[in-house]
Order: C-alpha cells, then structure tokens, then sequence
C-alpha cells in the first residue's frame, strides 16, 4: 500500500507537469485519447482492413474483444484508481492539501484504471495491423526488396510506438490514468494480440463457435462478479468514487461502466459470427466481385459511412438493462453490416449494372 501511494504521488507529479507545460498541445492530446478509444476499432479500423484481408480483419475482432475482456477482468483483480479521484481521497498529503489536477469531458472513467484500456485497445490493434502490413513485405526475396523491408519494418514500427507513446501520454495528460497503468496496458495488449498470431483456428470459427466463445465470456464475467459480490466485494466500487470527484456530473457516461464495455464487446463478436456465416457474405465476398479494387473500395467507403450513421442512434439510458440491450444490438450491427450487408448490397449493384452494359 505505502509503494503504491508513492507510486501513484509520483504519478501525480507527472500529470502536474504534462498539465502545465504541455498546455499548448491540449487538442493533440485530447485527439490521441480518441484515437486510442476502443470504438474506433469496430467503426475505422475494421472496415478499413476486413475489406483489403479478411483474415487480418476478423484477428482484429477477435484481438479487440478478447483483449478488452481481460482488461476487465484485470481492473476487477487490480482495483486500480484514477488519478483525478485519489488525489481527493488519500491521506498521504499534508493538510488536506490535495494537488489540484484539471479535468475534461473525456477525463470521468468509471471503471478501474488500472490497466488502461485505451492503451492496451490501441497496442493489441496496432500491432495486428503493423504485423499484417510487414507480412506482405517479408515475402520479397531479392536484394534490393530486403532493404525496402527492413526500411518499411522500421517505419512501422516507428509509427506504432509514437502512436502508442501518444496515447499514453494523452490518457496521463486528462488525469484518467497513471503512468504505470498505460505502461502495463500497452504491453498487455501486444501479448494479447502475439496470442493470436497463433490461433489460426478463429478464421474458420463456426457460428456455434462464436455463441460459445460469447456465452463463456459472459457467464466467467458476471459469475466472477458474482461471487466476489457473496464475499462482500463490490467490483463496481470505482462508479460511485467517479460520479463523487467528477467536476461536471454531464461528463459521467453509462458507457464507460465495466458492463458496458463486456456487452459492447460481445455484441461485435457476435455480430462477426453471424456475418460470416451468412449467405449473404459467402455470395458477396466469396463471389468473383471480392476480387475486384472497385469492390473492394466501394464497401470500404459504403462501410465507413454506414457505420458513421450508427454515431447518430442514441441509446436511451434511463434504464440500464434497456441500455446493455440495445448495446448489444447495436453492436451486434456494426460488424454485421461490414461483413455482410454492404458486400452484398454492393455486389448486387455491381452485378445488375453488369447486365445493364451487356
């Protein structure tokens, strides 16, 4: 406990100084901590890669959702807090003298903080996507191929860890999470997603396979919750401390809870299942169109701004099992569409023009 005060002092140092000479990149920041959002992960970046490789794009669900769920499942273990709360909280400064540190809209988490789970969505997934753009690049074999490679493997990489420092640095920035706590989530996202680079099993996953994996989830999420809440531990004991020491009650969102995070996840894995086991999808993306660029670009971009609609639907909150439902579902569309929906839509278009021209 004494380690873990002088852990979390220094971390509040550290905010103190990124807040206060750091001022003038207060929009990067923010804009960073957007980027590292776990969302962008099944509205940007899925789209994007399951239209140019199937294979990669479906990883990066599996990558996603698993991964979020042992944060989960680690911020239950860890009762990590956040800055912004325990420097209201702890004993350990003189006075009552609590170090003040500025909050923004985007600063009030819910759930515990450690670890991050922006940083370890953005490495899981950005290390997915380096290492299934370097895979097309291994493969050259003469000389003057090896030096692009190793110049493109070095760029990449580059990018990763600027993106990922980034990141880091804008979650420690709004005073959401400590250094520590950013830090262990980046390097727990790349052993999630090193994970599964050996699972090829995922790209043949049935259906059943997906309910299964769903309901396994689920039932070891609440039934940990559960118990610990037989033993009088309350795993939700960070909401309260977050709707107590937020500077503005509008910035709390039912979004951020842990349980809306698990149903989140799950509905896009379920979403995924059932979109590859579709008709739909097997006709349109397995059809002689999926290897057209035309094809290929016109569901990307009919993806991107069908899923843009999505940000539109406003879940009701005033009940929260209506809301985890409706989460779910939504969710649960937003792959779905990608995988299925717009393929086929475009295929169908593709194809009655076909025989318009002939």
């Amino acid at each position: 406990s004494i380690k873990m005060d002088v852990l979390h002092s220094n971390g509040v140092l550290i905010i103190q100084h990124l807040q206060r000479d750091y001022r003038a990149y207060q929009d990067f920041l923010n804009f960073m901590s957007h980027v590292g959002d776990p969302r962008n992960i099944f509205s940007i970046y899925f789209p994007l890669w399951f239209q140019l490789n199937q294979v990669v794009g479906t990883k990066m669900i599996w990558v996603a959702v698993i991964g979020d769920w042992f944060n989960l499942i680690f911020k239950w273990i860890l009762f990590g807090h956040r800055p912004y709360w325990w420097v209201q909280e702890t004993m350990i400064y003189p006075n009552q003298s609590s170090p003040c540190l500025e909050q923004f809209p985007i600063t009030c988490e819910t759930g515990p903080g450690s670890p991050s789970g922006h940083a370890m969505g953005s490495s899981c997934v950005w290390y997915v996507m380096v290492t299934a753009a370097l895979s097309y690049t291994i493969r050259w074999k003469d000389k003057s191929a090896v030096t692009l490679h190793r110049l493109t493997w070095s760029l990449l990489w580059s990018m990763f860890w600027i993106i990922q420092i980034s990141v880091c640095i804008s979650r420690v920035f709004i005073a959401t999470h400590f250094p520590h706590q950013v830090i262990l989530g980046v390097f727990a996202g790349i052993l999630v997603a090193e994970a599964f680079e050996r699972t090829p099993a995922i790209q043949t996953a049935s259906l059943r396979m997906y309910i299964k994996t769903n309901l396994f989830l689920f039932i070891f999420a609440l039934g940990f919750y559960l118990v610990l809440k037989l033993l009088d531990i309350d795993l939700l004991w960070s909401v309260p401390k977050a709707k107590k020491w937020c500077a503005n009650p509008d910035w709390i969102n039912i979004d951020t809870t842990p349980f809306a995070g698990l149903v989140r996840n799950l509905g896009a894995l379920f979403g995924l299942g059932l979109g590859i086991n579709s008709e739909m999808f097997i006709t349109s993306c397995k059809g002689k169109n999926s290897c057209k660029t035309s094809f290929r670009i016109l569901c990307i971009a009919a993806s991107l701004a069908t899923l843009q609609l999505y940000n539109f639907v406003k879940i009701p909150t005033h009940t929260e099992c209506l809301f985890y439902i409706l989460s779910f579902c939504k969710s649960a569309a937003m792959p779905l569409t990608v995988v299925a929906l717009v393929p086929y839509c475009v295929h169908s278009l593709m194809r009655t023009t076909g025989k318009k021209l002939n």
